[in-house]
């Protein structure tokens, strides 16, 4: 016997360290999906991101054309030492920026010295300077409207340019040129949830929501490159240097990245290509979450196959027990045969057979006490997984109409459900326990109001309204929030349940002291059945649609704060089930 225990003991403790090793070797695979799963999410905000980025660059991109077309520039460009007509352009130059918020609008001639800019207050003026360099500057004196991202040299400020020709008759007098301030979009960034960067086609960083990351390259640079940055300085060729990063791919516009600066960070990292600038927008988020999501799914999967392991390991166990008792019974058998005379030992081996038989129907007792708890878990955790099902399914119909509010709301609804599951699977108790969860005193008004929330998913998809209007005063009563808003959707969903055939099912709930009533228009509670409603595994539903657990759970756990759980069928027709609590003093109150 002790034998065939420790070898069931070997087996099982082997399944448990193979289901364990398996979770281990499985957990990059879990963390790779997680990842992508991140990646996808993040694609809205980096279209937002993109579509705000490229309506800003595009609502200058029209402005130097317009501008050039003032015949006082043509007339400037031809009298450069007109002191009185210098003045008025720069005056005009000015206020142009102000009033289209540009950085700086400047007027070039051809030789590419700036005769004329909105800046020619500021110490850092581009007056007097000369842009001859600049690719923008040779584009637009071929008469092509350019443009160009560039780190200032003047100002150091981070900055885009258009520039266009300025035209006298046929003829190309000066270049007038438009910038604007890119940092802004920067500082937008640093408020969201993911870090953003630009790259070119080098997959050099333009824009970088970490001020560290600017002018670094995610990739080697060529000889060529450096040569071309050089020559236009585009950007500032001293502070060039490659972000320590190691990636692999997701998917197609997904990466895994790791991030070397002083202590190695995890991101996932999701692109969308601008065409139109030859530019990568992509936003990085921190793969924390993820992985956490990952590690929760294994422990999940993990603490199902040890409560299979630990099914099977009672019913092997029961199985050797049942061996051992034949085994007893047929040397009783030959014993007796044996020894007729001997009745006194006859009888002193019945008595230690009862014994063991009575270890055995307590054993028995806690095998069924271990299934009602499974039965129980499942029943309590059924509805708010419905709840979260419904709330992602309506958050992916939002976020494919761009509707990022509702859906945060969802979002919102499903973190709230994950936290009562979570509160949920660690207070459940048998209905036969006293839970040690303490009691204290909470808002009776909070507690129905967030148990008829759960059901909006099911009374708008099954029709019915739930009819309720809150008492005009607080309502403190003593007990515990998760627990008895469960009681009370239980009592709900059984209204609900009960009015099936109709066709538009009505609940009526009321507060009324420190009793919270609801009541249906169903067919109402029979005589049998009042005697058993709250007895575990008794039900009126059909198959398949109810363990019977609901009423017994929500009876033991109004019990357990001190309060009593009743029904009666309504003289206007349909039943109607009470829930009475104690009334919170204002000494407890005050105490919380």
């Amino acid at each position: 016997m002790l034998l065939s225990r420790r070898n069931t003991f070997a087996f099982i403790a082997s399944l448990v360290a193979a289901a364990v090793f398996a979770g281990v070797m499985a957990l990059p695979s879990l963390e790779r999906h997680y990842f992508r799963q991140q990646a996808e999410q993040d694609t809205v905000p980096l279209k937002l991101a993109a579509e705000s980025l490229r309506a800003a660059i595009d609502r200058y991109a029209p402005l130097p054309a317009l501008i050039a077309e003032r015949g006082i520039l043509a007339e400037l460009l031809t009298e450069p030492d007109n002191a009185q007509l210098l003045a008025q352009v720069n005056e005009d130059l000015r206020q142009t920026a102000t009033a289209v918020r540009a950085s700086d609008v400047f007027l070039m001639d051809i030789t590419g010295k700036t005769l004329a800019a909105a800046s020619y207050r500021q110490p850092m003026s581009f007056v007097g300077r000369n842009f001859s360099y600049r690719a923008y500057f040779s584009q637009a004196l071929e008469g092509a409207l350019s443009s160009f991202q560039v780190h200032g040299t003047t100002t150091g400020e981070h900055g885009y340019f258009y520039a266009a020709p300025v035209e006298d008759g046929t003829r190309i007098v000066g270049v007038l040129a438009v910038k604007f301030n890119i940092d802004a979009f920067e500082s937008v960034w640093r408020g969201a949830d993911s870090d953003f960067i630009v790259t070119d086609r080098n997959d050099f960083i333009l824009m970088s929501s970490r001020p560290d990351w600017h002018f670094r390259a995610m990739r080697p640079l060529s000889e060529r490159t450096h040569q071309v940055i050089a020559q236009y300085l585009q950007y500032p060729i001293d502070r060039i240097e490659r972000l320590p990063i190691t990636t692999y791919d997701l998917s197609d516009t997904a990466q895994y990245v790791d991030v070397e600066t002083g202590q190695t960070e995890g991101l996932v990292m999701t692109r969308l290509h601008l065409p139109d600038y030859d530019w990568t927008i992509a936003s990085l988020s921190p793969t924390t979450l993820a992985t956490l999501n990952a590690v929760r799914t294994l422990l999940l999967v993990e603490l199902s196959v040890l409560l299979l392991l630990a099914g099977l390991l009672a019913f092997m166990l029961k199985r050797g027990r049942q061996r051992e008792a034949f085994v007893r019974e047929q040397r009783a058998k030959r014993a007796l045969e044996d020894a007729v005379t001997s009745r006194t030992a006859d009888l002193r081996r019945a008595l230690a057979d009862l014994e063991r038989t009575q270890m055995d129907l307590v054993q028995a007792g806690k095998l069924a006490g271990l299934g009602k708890m499974s039965a129980a878990l499942s029943h309590e955790l059924n509805q708010p997984l419905a709840a979260v099902k419904a709330y992602a399914d309506n958050a992916r119909a939002f976020l494919k109409r761009k509707d990022t509010a509702q859906a945060d709301e969802n979002l919102e609804s499903i973190s709230k459900m994950a936290d009562r599951m979570a509160t949920i699977s660690t207070h459940l108790r048998n209905f036969a326990r006293r839970p040690q969860q303490a009691t204290r005193p909470l808002l009776l008004n909070t507690v129905v109001q967030d148990a008829i929330a759960v059901l909006d998913v099911r009374l708008a998809t099954g029709g019915g309204r739930i009819e309720y209007t809150p008492p005009k005063a607080d309502v403190w009563v003593i007990g515990g929030h998760v627990r008895l808003q469960q009681v009370i959707l239980n009592l709900l969903n059984n209204a609900l349940d009960a009015m099936a055939e109709q066709s538009a099912p009505v609940v009526r709930v009321t507060v009324s002291g420190t009793s919270v009533l609801v009541r249906d228009t169903g067919p109402g509670i029979g005589e049998e059945i009042s005697q058993q409603m709250f007895d575990p595994f008794f039900t009126t539903k059909s198959p398949g649609n109810g363990l019977g657990l609901g009423l017994s759970i929500s009876y033991n756990i109004v019990n357990d704060f001190g309060g009593t759980l009743a029904a009666r069928n309504h003289p206007e027709g349909g039943a109607e089930f009470s829930v009475t609590l104690q009334a919170a003093t204002p000494e407890e109150i005050a105490a919380q």
